[in-house]
């Protein structure tokens, strides 16, 4: 098969070997009905493979139907994904065909598939292994000939470590393994990528092409590029829509990305953030840990108590101490809010570890009480998928209808 003709009709470019291995790999597994999973960073372009399996197979001529698994709610993806019978639950007021009924014949793509609840995880696995499923509300087993393409950002051996994820659902869907390198295993690609986004802008708009100077192109190229080719694609739209000049050098080209992420991840103390926000929830952490040590110093100083020999003085900026951060120390109160300024000594003193789990929980009230309830917006608040935030919602035994 031709890889050029492949990479020109998928809009797939770059010329490294990584991503020419990843489409070989597509082609040769097409032929076959075995299951394939794409692995790859966020924004590395996964989506791509499996509209290639899909298209070079036999089944070409039948559906191809794309699931995002993170986007459905843990409470209708059974539905979506199998269907449901009238009656079956309250709003199913007719039945429904679900995706796998849907593209019997075809292919599906199951994209964030670590997303999918326990539950579902075992329908799945008997789809896999028996082509059998049945829907919401039905004893009756049904057929179902699909061909499963499945993605992830996630390591899935992480995830079946800590219970979140089936080993033997893992072992069914990797038959065939595929692996999207990030962009910054891919630098002699960066350049022709942008190059291709700054073009396409410009036909659009009918306006001239954007160009790098060689310090420009050097930034480029040695950006670590958390967010992979999306991230690319969005810096690339965005000057040449907001910058007049048609060069773009250092200077400008510093004001769209991060010299601190230029090269590698940051490193503070032992841990690695390959995202400007990861940093800062950690920054978050310890700022709120320094503020309850503060108001504890204050307290007792105002009581005439006198602060322990062991005492030091927090460090705003915690993370260069290489501290731990599993616990948090926090009044007994749901959040540190909830004392009052003029707090006695015994009230503050009276304290207890709290995991990062039990800060999460109070975010995520914190983030439904300022929407309203309303999960959608709470989760864009908290830059998670609702799916995710209903999940934890769940973990956590959190109620929005009692907020």
């Amino acid at each position: 098969m031709d890889i050029l003709s492949v990479k020109q009709k998928f809009g797939i470019i770059g010329n490294d070997p990584k991503i020419i291995s990843a489409i070989e790999i597509a082609l040769r597994v097409a032929a076959t009905d075995l299951s394939v999973l794409v692995t790859g960073e966020s924004g590395v372009g996964k989506e791509f493979f499996p509209q290639i399996i899909h298209s070079y197979s036999s089944r070409k001529h039948k559906n191809y139907i794309a699931v995002n698994c993170g986007a459905i709610p843990e409470g209708t993806i059974d539905s979506e994904l199998f269907g449901h019978e009238k009656g079956s639950f309250t709003g199913a007021t007719d039945n429904r065909k679900g995706y796998f009924e849907m593209a019997d014949g075809g292919t599906i793509f199951l994209d964030e598939v670590a997303e999918l609840p326990q539950t579902t995880q075992v329908r799945l696995l008997r789809v896999l292994q028996a082509g059998e499923f049945m829907k919401v509300g039905s004893s009756k087993v049904q057929k179902t000939n699909v061909r499963v393409v499945a993605a992830t950002n996630i390591n899935l051996t992480e995830a079946i470590a800590k219970g979140h994820f089936r080993e033997d659902l893992f072992y069914r869907l990797n038959t065939v393994p595929i692996m999207i390198p990030p962009l910054r295993e891919r630098n002699g690609d960066i350049y022709m990528l942008f190059r291709k986004f700054c073009v396409d802008v410009a036909q659009t708009y009918s306006m001239p092409t954007l160009h790098l100077d060689d310090d420009a192109r050097n930034m480029l190229e040695e950006f670590y590029w958390p967010g992979n080719i999306r991230q690319l694609k969005n810096i690339a739209e965005q000057m040449s829509v907001v910058e007049e000049s048609r060069v773009i050098t250092s200077k400008i080209l510093s004001k769209y990305i991060s010299t601190k992420t230029s090269s590698q991840p940051m490193i503070i103390g032992d841990e690695k953030y390959h995202d400007e926000r990861e940093l800062l929830y950690t920054v978050l952490y310890d700022m709120r840990k320094d503020i309850i040590e503060l108001k504890q110093m204050v307290a007792r100083l105002s009581k005439g108590v006198s602060a322990p020999s062991s005492y030091e003085m927090p460090q705003t900026t915690a993370l260069a101490t290489q501290q731990s951060r599993q616990l948090t120390i926090v009044p007994q109160k749901e959040s540190i809010e909830d004392y009052p300024q003029d707090a006695s000594v015994e009230e503050v003193q009276e304290g207890r570890e709290v995991t990062k789990e039990e800060y999460m929980r109070d975010e995520i009230i914190k983030a439904l009480n300022k929407n309203k309830g309303k999960r959608r917006e709470a989760a864009k608040d908290l830059f998670i998928s609702e799916r995710t935030l209903y999940r934890r919602m769940k973990t956590l035994g959190i109620d929005s209808d009692n907020i």
